[in-house]
């Protein structure tokens, strides 16, 4: 592992805030009702791993394409999924913004807005060959999909 600026994580976390800044004025219908019951362990699962994984994302450089491999295709298919979730976002913002779109699945990804970037970057931290990363994304990725599989239960 070697410290350094990434710019791959630069782009991979802009690919994921953007959509969620957005998001923040477009809440589906009735989302307060739901979060008021998220579970207190998920949150702080999801919480410590979206600060960790935002932190990490950007000081290995292990995350830059530094030579075409067949590690690079772990990073393009890293990407692809983070493409996926772009248009996961789009569908979601031309949609009636409800829970039911909030938790949809695309491409037979369940809950594809929590599973699709959580994978990406699990996918990013293999390919960089980060420990860190890869920890840090199952922590995230037990507390974001853990309470948006919650809130799907809920709706249904």
């Amino acid at each position: 592992m070697h410290f350094g600026f990434s710019y791959i994580g630069l782009i991979f976390l802009i690919m994921l805030m953007v959509p969620n800044m957005i998001w923040s004025k477009n809440k589906p219908t009735d989302y307060e009702k739901y979060q008021k019951n998220e579970n207190k362990i998920l949150l702080a699962f999801e919480r410590f791993g979206e600060i960790a994984v935002t932190f990490l994302a950007v000081i290995f450089a292990d995350f830059n394409i530094n030579k075409i491999s067949y590690w690079s295709i772990i990073l393009l298919i890293a990407f692809l999924l983070m493409l996926l979730y772009e248009i996961y976002w789009i569908r979601y913002f031309k949609s009636n913004k409800t829970m039911k779109d909030m938790y949809s699945s695309i491409l037979g990804v369940p809950v594809a807005g929590a599973t699709l970037p959580v994978a990406s970057f699990l996918l990013l931290g293999v390919y960089g060959k980060n420990i860190f990363m890869i920890i840090a994304v199952i922590i995230l990725g037990i507390g974001h999909i853990g309470i948006h599989l919650n809130h799907k239960k809920e709706i249904e």
